[in-house]
């Protein structure tokens, strides 16, 4: 193979990437349609001119460049974003973050201050997306109760979640692909948590940055949110204590049931004999029939928090093969001149029409006392359904109801939640310990999480991002024909010169180099994507190390690091879009607040990240 061809084709790919990288940051056409035309334009330049060695080896053709569509790091990356579904989906984080806001109302600051830092836990585990989507309402309802303008929460809520993600290896999807890129080139891996140290100091740096940040320079911004009331309709819902219900032998204290919080008991029926208030020293018995009033709120309350009470409704709701497997609450209201006024709820057979029960009904005009299945319904009565949620939108056909759609609630199943928290720690588990590759265990988590019903096959499709997978795909292209084609080493030969130079303040070359790889990264990644910029960047620090003769770690790992710092756009990262609009954000307030805390960064890396690496060895 010829020089000057070798030449040209780095040259051709150069411009290929620069082209890119303008296509993406100007946003003018779809990242979609600027990923097809790079990936076409890079194969067919390739069928034509591979890069072949003298002895005949193929470097560079179709072949490798589509490759990193089947990349393990890519597969992990998409493993890892159902698991995060299936946590998101199943409910699995509820009872932290409820805890955490139960705590709001007493230590107000360090409920705050507890809930950024399970925030920032979280995501050095899974995938910051879904942590943010699950903690914006949370960060809302802080901001109500505390009357806090919600811009003063919902920024750092997102910045916090990427410094959690700069901690391990599975973090977030750029440090997955800096680590198969690295390894790629190097044939050396990272370990789960080779990035923890100087990414606790990173981290612990921009909490407090944010800190101070976000009690006195944030906009103040309460914007024209809602707030709507608590809903104190009362709903009589019928309980039937069957074998294994939790409230059998349980008591009264006061003439008040410990074990239904929130909930009025009407009446009980125990056989022939009517049990009324006041409710002094009696306890539940087997088939006792407990008619309770309780807000829809409670009622959603107990099915999450103790499903055994509520089983009879749940163990009929038949979920079969075409089901979607989404327990779903809904309220519909009994329509005027309805064939079912006038009968009562075991005469309709709603169970058998529509495989959906329903567990509760509100009568504005009285209060009840009488069993459910005996109450006739009345035009207006607003029945409580709960089922599939497939089933219960086929309600809309159903003439006889009016279906309100803004009440359409999903449940979590508890069973599920417990599932896929098992199957969360399993998978970072065995990565963590180097049990199996981050690749495999996350494959066989997302498929864990679809197999225990915690997702199904619609929803682990959608938690798919296909714009991820053709970005990512793309990316790994242009990586790897930047290096094989040299043009990772020609751009590294503009910075290596830097290793051998003395700059101010008394620093060393090696870390003049670190320092301008960390500040070029910070800077394109907040143009680009951060996956692609840690794809183009790696194979450009691992050759500037060996040419500077230095430890590659050093560059990667800083390269890694720099790539998380997408905080001065709001277009840089998936979660800054998230909370831009709940948060009432301008582009202008990501630059002024995150531009100062890249520059933060970059200072106490380039200050604290030399003292790591001599201290280990590495530099």
């Amino acid at each position: 193979m010829e020089v000057a061809l070798t030449t040209w084709q780095m040259w051709f790919t150069l411009a290929v990437i620069a082209a890119a990288i303008v296509a993406y940051s100007a946003d003018r056409f779809s990242l979609e349609i600027v990923s097809g035309v790079v990936l076409a334009v890079l194969l067919v330049f390739f069928h034509l001119f591979p890069v072949v060695r003298v002895d005949g080896e193929v470097l560079l053709d179709t072949g490798i460049l589509l490759s990193g569509f089947a990349s393990p790091a890519l597969f992990a990356i998409l493993g890892l974003l159902i698991v995060g579904q299936g946590m998101y989906q199943s409910g699995a984080l509820e009872y932290p973050t409820r805890m955490l806001v139960s705590v709001y109302e007493r230590y107000r600051q360090f409920a705050v201050i507890g809930v950024f830092i399970f925030v920032m836990v979280i995501s050095a585990f899974l995938n910051n997306t879904p942590v943010v989507v699950m903690f914006v309402p949370i960060m809302a309802a802080i901001a109500a109760k505390g009357k806090i303008a919600p811009s003063r929460l919902m920024m750092p809520l997102s910045f916090m979640s990427i410094l959690g993600g700069m901690t391990t290896t599975i973090g977030s999807s750029t440090n997955l692909l800096a680590v198969e890129a690295f390894e790629n080139v190097s044939g050396l891996r990272l370990g789960f948590f080779a990035l923890a140290p100087l990414g606790l100091v990173l981290a612990a740096v921009g909490s407090g940055y944010l800190a101070v940040i976000t009690k006195f320079f944030l906009p103040d911004r309460h914007g024209a949110t809602e707030l709507t009331a608590p809903d104190g309709r009362q709903f009589v819902a019928q309980l039937t204590l069957q074998r294994g219900n939790p409230l059998i032998g349980q008591g009264s204290v006061a003439g008040l049931f410990p074990d239904l919080p929130n909930i009025t008991v009407r009446m009980v029926q125990r056989r022939d004999e009517v049990l009324l208030p006041p409710f002094d020293d009696i306890k539940f018995r087997l088939h006792d029939k407990v008619i309770i009033a309780a807000t829809r709120d409670a009622l959603t309350e107990l099915l999450r928090k103790r499903p055994a009470i509520l089983a009879g409704y749940m163990s009929e709701v038949e979920v079969s093969d075409g089901s979607e497997g989404e327990l779903t609450m809904v309220e519909a209201v009994v329509a005027p001149g309805s064939r079912i006024i006038g009968r009562t709820i075991s005469q309709i057979r709603f169970r058998f029409q529509t495989n959906c029960v329903i567990i509760g009904i509100q009568r504005r005009s009285r209060m009840i006392r009488t069993e459910v299945a005996h109450i006739r319904l009345e035009a207006g009565d607003v029945l409580l359904i709960l089922g599939d949620r497939g089933d219960v939108r086929a309600l809309r056909a159903d003439r006889d109801i009016l279906m309100l759609e803004q009440s359409m609630t999903q449940l979590p199943d508890p069973d599920h939640a417990r599932y896929a928290a098992m199957i969360f720690v399993g998978v970072v588990g065995t990565a963590a310990f180097g049990i199996l590759p981050i690749s495999v265990s996350a494959i066989l988590g997302a498929t864990a999480m679809v197999a225990t019903g915690c997702l199904n096959v619609r929803q682990a499709g959608r938690a798919i991002d296909r714009r991820i997978y053709l970005l990512v795909g793309v990316a790994l292209a242009m990586g790897v024909a930047l290096e094989r084609t040299g043009g990772a080493a020609y751009l590294a030969g503009f910075l290596t010169p830097l290793a051998t130079s003395e700059g101010a303040f008394g620093l060393s070359g090696p870390v003049i180099l670190m320092s301008a790889f960390f500040a070029l990264t910070a800077a394109l990644t907040n143009v680009l994507s951060n996956n692609a910029t840690v794809v183009l960047f790696t194979p450009i620090a691992f050759s500037a190390a060996a040419a500077a003769g230095m430890d590659p770690i050093v560059l990667v790992l800083t390269v890694i690091y720099a790539a998380n710092c997408s905080f001065a756009t709001p277009v840089a990262y998936q979660t800054n879009l998230l909370v831009m609009a709940p948060g009432h954000y301008q582009f202008r307030d990501f630059l002024n607040t995150g531009v100062p805390l890249i520059v933060l960064l970059w200072i106490v890396y380039t200050a604290v990240a030399p003292i790591y690496f001599r201290a280990v060895g590495l530099l």
